[in-house]
Parts: structure tokens; sequence; C-alpha cells
């Protein structure tokens, strides 16, 4: 007789989400937003071109944030050692594929890696194990600068994307790839856009005709920053999207199917118990896990 095939399983998360979490997310996210897209809040009388030297302050600030959110995330989920051992190495596996392509033409694995993996362990671990990898990436790159806050909150947002997406634990096979896919794509275009907006309002206008002016109004500028991105980055994130595209098609049900066997040996949701020498039954510590 045949059985039918088993339903999945609910996908374990190695952190989930808290109030508190949430919350510090919320703060740097409307913060970061903030930081990106001030000049398109500024009209010809502001004076926001005069505090331009006052970027790395703001952009120390936002990196403290940044760290408030992890550790907030890590302290109120009850990060097991299995998931920093896997947050571990899977940081340090995008790290190591960032420097293959060097950048050129947007050949850059690592988002492929960060699109299943955040598909996989969730928005939570997502989001820390982006901004971790980011981190850890422009260490090995010597990519430390005032723009690396930036790239760790848009690789956060990129990576905790993937873990929203609907359909977690019924949805498989091409459909799912085709959905990774397409988000790794769009996903791979914000991602350009946004560190766009990191260094584009801090050029010399006098050097480039599509330089930020704050004596411009704000749709003279947003059609410089459009006609920015098309010069300067359109072609690098069309190869960051190919490539992550055809990454997640070719590769993708491999490295899901063994992210995904790895999160079950892990059992992150398994309560931890400890064993009464007496012979008693064994004892959970109230609100752990692993």
């Amino acid at each position: 007789m045949n059985l039918p095939p088993l339903p999945p399983q609910p996908q374990a998360r190695p952190i989930r989400l808290g109030p508190r979490s949430v919350a510090t997310l919320a703060l740097v996210g409307a913060v970061g937003l903030a930081a990106l897209t001030w000049p398109f809040f500024s009209g010809p009388t502001s004076q926001v071109g005069a505090h331009s030297k006052d970027a790395p302050w703001l952009f120390a600030g936002l990196l403290i944030l940044l760290v408030g959110v992890v550790a907030a995330t890590i302290s109120e989920s009850g990060l097991g050692p299995k998931a920093v051992a896997m947050l571990g190495v899977l940081a340090a596996t995008g790290a190591a594929l960032r420097p293959i392509g060097a950048g050129t033409a947007g050949i850059e694995p690592m988002f492929f890696l960060m699109v299943l993996s955040g598909r996989v362990l969730g928005p939570g671990f997502g989001f820390v194990l982006g901004a971790v990898t980011m981190f850890a990436s422009a260490l090995l790159t010597g990519g430390v600068g005032p723009w690396m806050p930036f790239q760790m909150l848009s690789m956060g947002w990129f990576t905790m994307g993937a873990g929203l997406l609907p359909g977690p634990d019924r949805l498989r096979g091409r459909a799912e790839l085709a959905m990774l896919a397409a988000y790794g794509f769009l996903a791979a275009f914000a991602y350009g856009t946004l560190m766009n907006l990191a260094g584009w309002p801090f050029m010399d206008a006098l050097s480039s005709s599509v330089a930020f002016d704050p004596a411009d109004a704000v749709d003279t500028n947003l059609a410089r920053f459009v006609a920015y991105c098309l010069a300067t980055s359109l072609g690098w994130d069309l190869g960051r999207a190919t490539v992550t595209v055809v990454l997640t098609l070719t590769l993708g049900a491999t490295v899901l199917k063994a992210l995904r066997r790895a999160t079950r040996r892990a059992a992150f949701e398994t309560p931890v118990t400890f064993e009464d020498p007496d012979g008693a039954a064994p004892v959970t510590p109230p609100g752990r896990t692993l």
C-alpha cells in the first residue's frame, strides 16, 4: 500500500524575534532610512549641506545601534551554542565568498548564500547573519570605512527579507527556487541603490552634474540620483543580480537541503533538560531553549 507523503515539518528558528528586538530593529531601520534618504526631505533653503562633515558621527551612531540590535536579538532569544556555531560558520563562509569576485562587474556570490540562509533560518537569524557577515568581510577585505555601517544594515535587511518570504514550511521545489531567485534579483538592485544613497550626497557638486546639490529642489536631486545610479552602478547591480539568480537556480536546491538538514539536526528549539542524580524526572529551565 502506498502511503501519502508526510507534510513538511515546521521549520525551526534559531532566533525568535521578541518585542525588545523588534522595537530595536524598528529603531535602527528608522534611523538608517533617515540617514540614507535625508537629501529627498530637504529643500533649497535647508542647511543640510553645511553638515556633511558630521556624517562620520552619524555613521558611528548607526553602527552602535546595529550592535545594539544584534545584542538585543541574541539576549532575548536565548541563542544557544549550536546557533552561535552555525552563525559563525555561515558568516565566515559568506565573508570568504565575497573576495572571490572582488566586486568585479558585480560578481558577488555571498548574496546567494545570504538569500538561502535567511530563507531557512528565519528573519531574526537572517538580520544578525547579514550584519555580521558584512562586518567580517569588511575586515577580511580591508573595506572598513564610514560606509561599513550602511553595508551591515543593508545586508541585514537583504537577508532578513528572505526570511520573511511566504511559505517557509510548505513551499518547496521549483516554485520556491523561482521565488528566491526573483527576490534575490530585486534585492540585489535594492542593495545597490541603498549603498548609492550612502555616498551620493557627499560628492562634490562641482565635479559632477549628477551629484547632490542642496541648492536644488528635491525633484531635481531625485533626477540627479537616478542618473547617478544609471551611470555608475547599473552594470554592477545587474551583475550582482544575475549571479544571485544563476547560483540560486543551479545550486539552491542542494544548499537549501543541506541547511534544512543541519537545522533539524541542531534542534534549536529542543528544550534543554537536566537529569536529576536522584532519579527524578528531567528538569527543564523555564524559557531556555537551544
